[in-house]
């Protein structure tokens, strides 16, 4: 199993409202709601830490791109396709 940089491996109680008729038939269907909300949570936060990471680093990306477009890159000749 790979590492997971945002979870600390320790749990949380924490108090959530969430509507009575998903709970009432996630509870019905057996879905774990911790489980659920956290894992949500996890794809969430990722999500936006990508998001944010992406914005800090627009100017180094543009200038990247703008780097490989306009010069060639190494052992481009030794490509095959």
């Amino acid at each position: 199993m790979k590492h997971d940089p945002i979870s600390s491996g320790k749990r949380k109680p924490v108090n959530l409202s969430l509507d009575t008729g998903i709970v009432a038939a996630a509870r019905d269907c057996g879905i774990n709601i911790s489980r659920i909300s956290e894992e949500a949570l996890r794809t969430a936060t990722k999500a936006a830490q990508t998001t944010k990471w992406k914005e800090e680093n627009r100017e180094w990306i543009d200038a990247h791109r703008a780097w490989v477009e306009n010069n060639p890159l190494p052992l481009e000749h030794l490509r095959l396709f």
